[in-house]
């Protein structure tokens, strides 16, 4: 008979407790709920407080809104999932953060900009219209900026597009790091070094008088590094498949190129231009130094003074009267338009040449 001693079962109540499969979830509706009391105790703290700013309103109910999220779901539903919703809360806060300055200063272009907004003021210049006075129009101006800015765009474009085909399909070594490194200082160069630059080369050594023309120049330098760095991104996406079944097939590399690298990016190639066409329609600096400014119509970028969208802005704000407020801000709405229009005809255009992935 043996002496060993049978180990004790263990207790049933020391087991660990079974974890339910469905966990409880607060509904959808919560977050707006949660959002529409924290917009009533912000402004409720901002009253009692003697807050005048409604900003001040804001940022108390998105601290609300945050510190509500995170206790209610930490109570309801666990902490992992309160951190989740955290996380959650704060981007949209931030989004929020981001949208209403933006949303604010187009309601406020728009709200003043249409009340001289038609089409007399598209269709005439300044002429001899005293500022001071109410009338006139920005038909110059927007000669002056189609005319600078699609001059800019002739001289950057080319040379942007062959420098990003020369550093992703032929640039090794030494060249390509510093044409690299060259790109990325011109990217961060402010407005007035290009318009200094030129106005010493092209004005006070070379002797030529303030253009358009040489405007442009100024413009397709800050455009140029935005050309070079969106035109080498979207080449980097296309697949070395493509490349080596071109070059396994006998074609010449700067076939290969043409016919097959640049086709399958084209859509982000023209969205990069578009953007950097986007980036340079909106600069004054380089305009006032090199353009000067000119009330009447000029159609000749290369002689003369000439008018544009940004420097009319400007020029009218300057003045200081009612009647050049209200053509500034009507400008100002102008100039948004035609950017906003360039990047709807940028994404048209990316989605008409975007490779199809059907079957």
């Amino acid at each position: 008979m043996s002496n060993t001693v049978a180990p004790p079962r263990p207790v049933a109540d020391s087991a660990p407790l079974p974890v339910p499969l469905k966990q409880p979830r607060l509904p959808r509706w919560a977050p707006a709920a949660l959002a529409l009391a924290a917009v009533a105790l912000g402004c409720g703290i901002g009253l009692l407080a003697g807050l005048e700013s409604r900003i001040q309103w804001g940022l108390i109910a998105a601290l609300l809104f945050v510190l509500g999220t995170f206790a209610l779901a930490a109570a309801v539903e666990g902490t992992r999932q309160a951190k989740d919703r955290l996380a959650t809360s704060l981007v949209w806060i931030c989004f929020i953060l981001a949208v209403v300055p933006l949303a604010s200063l187009i309601w406020e272009t728009i709200a003043r900009g249409v009340k001289v907004l038609d089409g007399y003021f598209l269709s005439h210049s300044m002429g001899t219209l005293p500022d001071a006075l109410p009338g006139g129009g920005i038909y110059h101006a927007i000669i002056g900026t189609l005319e600078q800015v699609g001059l800019a765009a002739l001289i950057a474009a080319p040379i942007g597009l062959l420098t990003a085909i020369y550093l992703v399909e032929y640039g090794r070594g030494k060249l390509a790091k510093a044409v690299t490194f060259f790109v990325d200082v011109m990217t961060g160069i402010p407005s007035i070094v290009a318009g200094l630059f030129i106005l010493s080369v092209w004005i006070l050594i070379l002797g030529f008088g303030p253009s358009g023309f040489a405007g442009a120049m100024a413009l397709a330098i800050l455009m140029m590094p935005v050309v070079v760095r969106s035109t080498e991104e979207m080449l980097k996406l296309v697949p070395n498949e493509l490349r080596e079944a071109s070059l396994a097939l006998g074609v010449p590399k700067w076939r290969t190129i043409l016919k097959v690298v640049l086709p399958t990016s084209l859509g982000g190639i023209t969205t990069g231009l578009m953007l950097a066409v986007a980036r340079i329609t909106g600069e004054t600096a380089p305009v006032l130094l090199l353009v000067w400014g000119a009330k009447t119509i000029n159609n000749n970028p290369f002689e003369g003074a000439q008018q544009s969208l940004p420097l009319y802005v400007f020029q009218q704000w300057q003045q200081g009267s009612e009647a050049s407020y209200d053509r500034a801000w009507a400008a100002a709405l102008v100039l948004i338009a035609f950017v906003m229009i360039l990047n709807l005809v940028a994404r048209g255009i990316a989605r008409w040449k975007a490779p199809k992935t059907g079957r």
